[in-house]
């Protein structure tokens, strides 16, 4: 059955170099959806996405798939940087941790799995290529944040998730040194994000250990990297290394 879309062009894209096999949520962090929509089509903003959905479950289509939409700004994932031109984008109306953070409705859940679906029926985008805003951009960006559904996403077969029995062991934290603080570091390197490994625990290590906290261990978001945080890194590299997309230190 065809997706329900609704065209609502926007004039900020140019070309792919690439075909698209990244999927990167944003939510829209503006008062309004009908904000957040004025927004990503005025030329001015030099700002769009691909698609937009609404609370209530409407889906706005701004730029067409084969297009590069202007979503990720500057970003890093696994030696990327022009992650548009790698990434369909999809806002997510929300007012965001300035306007009101709040849950994600369930109707605009249901819509935004359909069109995911839709998506993954014509590109290949593995399961550890979809990711929040948070995880390419960790020092600027907090979308869509720790209250995204991202476990019951991966449920429906979209995206990672790891839930490991409980993980004993003194956390590592800011100002910590050493070779535990090493392997952090390289596990979350190896994962996609950009810091590579230096054994000091420093502010940039607790910026990224947040942002993976908002994914994958949303219920505790501190930037100290307790035992079920690090399990579950473990796990996820695990999981993803199953779809052939970790390697050696980049």
């Amino acid at each position: 059955m065809p997706l329900d879309v609704i065209e609502a062009p926007s004039p900020n894209f140019d070309a792919r170099s690439s075909p698209p096999d990244m999927i990167l949520l944003h939510y829209t962090g503006m008062p309004t959806g009908l904000a957040a929509l004025e927004r990503l089509r005025d030329p001015a903003a030099k700002v769009s996405a691909h698609y937009l959905v609404e609370e209530d479950g409407r889906i706005f289509r701004l730029v067409a798939e084969t297009r590069r939409a202007w979503h990720a700004g500057v970003s890093w994932w696994r030696s990327e940087t022009d992650i548009n031109a790698r990434s369909i984008g999809l806002e997510i109306v929300n007012p965001g941790h300035e306007h009101g953070y709040r849950a994600f409705p369930q109707a605009q859940i249901d819509a935004l799995i359909a069109l995911i679906v839709d998506i993954r029926s014509r590109w290949e985008i593995a399961d550890a290529r979809i990711l929040g805003h948070s995880d390419v951009a960790p020092g600027r960006k907090q979308d869509p944040g720790e209250l995204f559904p991202w476990k019951r996403l991966a449920a429906y077969g979209h995206g990672l998730w790891f839930e490991p029995a409980p993980a004993p062991g003194p956390p590592l934290k800011p100002g910590d040194e050493g070779l535990g603080v090493y392997a952090l570091q390289a596990g979350l390197h190896r994962f996609g994000y950009e810091p590579r490994p230096s054994g000091r625990y420093d502010e940039e290590t607790a910026t990224v250990v947040r942002a993976f906290q908002r994914h994958w261990r949303p219920e505790r978001v501190d930037g100290i990297a307790d035992g079920e945080t690090r399990a579950r890194l473990v796990g996820l590299l695990t999981l993803a290394q199953t779809e052939g997309v970790t390697g050696v230190l980049s």
